[in-house]
């Protein structure tokens, strides 16, 4: 990506982010064909508790929608792998079972699941697949947001703790030592996007943007009318106008936290739903952290150690191939981008 590309906003005033979730521009169908009588496709659709929409282009609108019914489909599969809110899904049965037993998986989920311990490794545990408790004590599953007693929350987190997950690549089985419940919200969109683009690829779309709920966004090739990549911005809600950030897609993905997404007030304070699992409380003084990456999945599940632990720590343990944009909650230098 070129760098030079990159516009960023110096200061935030420190009030709460009311809405910090990209806006792709997605280029409208030109007045002239665009070049080699490309055709554009666009579809949107719900799966895994959220809403994707694909925009592709092609020579043959045939190949192109196929290609992206595919897409749909391939995002049912894996709703119907990975939800906790399905009974008979792979995921439903390891919350149920593990606990008491080793339970063998799909290769896939069981690659998926060491990813996942891999990101709460390499973060000191601030991204943990276990944090569910946590996020319904606090009513983030329901909406109806409340602050918990002290000894609930103690009690929340002698459930979680992704250290309590025991892979055996050998038998390709899960173990809790303790019992906890995984929860796929913090990668589940990312990898759905991935497995997408691979499609897409596959089918030989060289120019696609595939949205996730606007949270995490993959941009394959680039539009006809920028070659530069997809242009996605950062908007600043109390100023509509204007924009804290500006990102050119291009092979790469981008996926936002922000403070906004949900949270509630109780006694005068905000609580977002980004949880630090370490503490059991939701985390105070960032408004959002966006990261580019080469993968989908990689820069959901990195938004939240670095929503979590902040600026300082994101400088020093950013992979070389990410970029990130962060805006605390405070008046002065609120928002960084880290190259």
């Amino acid at each position: 990506m070129d760098l030079s590309s990159v516009h960023r906003l110096a200061r935030l005033p420190g009030a709460l982010l009311l809405a910090c979730l990209p806006v792709v521009s997605s280029p409208a169908p030109a007045a002239d064909p665009p070049p080699q009588s490309l055709v554009r496709v666009e579809r949107s659709f719900d799966a895994m508790g959220t809403t994707y929409t694909v925009v592709a282009y092609g020579h043959d609108r045939f190949a192109v929608d196929s290609a992206i019914e595919e897409t749909y489909e391939e995002a049912r599969r894996l709703d119907q792998l990975l939800s906790n809110y399905r009974p008979d899904s792979e995921w439903s049965l390891v919350n149920r079972e593990a606990a008491r037993r080793p339970v063998e998986v799909s290769q896939e989920l069981f690659d998926l699941l060491a990813r996942c311990l891999d990101y709460s490794r390499q973060s000191g545990g601030a991204f943990d697949i276990t944090v569910g408790p946590l996020m319904k004590l606090w009513g983030f599953y329901k909406g109806d947001g409340r602050v918990p007693h002290r000894a609930e929350i103690r009690t929340a987190l002698a459930r979680i703790g992704w250290q309590k997950i025991q892979l055996d690549p050998r038998a390709r089985t899960v173990r809790f030592t303790a019992p906890v419940e995984m929860d796929p919200g913090g990668i589940g969109k990312g990898y759905a996007v991935d497995r997408m683009a691979a499609i897409l690829r596959a089918r030989g779309i060289r120019s696609a943007l595939i949205s996730s709920g606007r949270s995490s966004i993959y941009g394959l090739g680039a539009p006809p009318s920028e070659p530069r990549g997809w242009r996605v911005t950062l908007p600043d809600p109390r100023h509509r106008n204007r924009n804290l950030a500006e990102f050119f897609l291009k092979d790469m993905s981008m996926s936002t936290s922000g403070s906004s997404e949900r949270f509630f007030v109780a006694g005068g304070r905000t609580y977002t739903h980004i949880m630090d699992p370490r503490t059991g409380y939701p985390v105070q003084g960032m408004l959002l952290a966006s990261v580019l990456a080469p993968h989908t999945i990689d820069s959901e599940a990195w938004t939240k150690p670095f929503f979590v632990l902040g600026r300082q720590w994101a400088a020093r343990h950013k992979p070389k191939e990410f970029q990130v944009f962060l805006c605390e909650d405070r008046s002065e230098n609120a928002c960084a981008y880290l190259p």
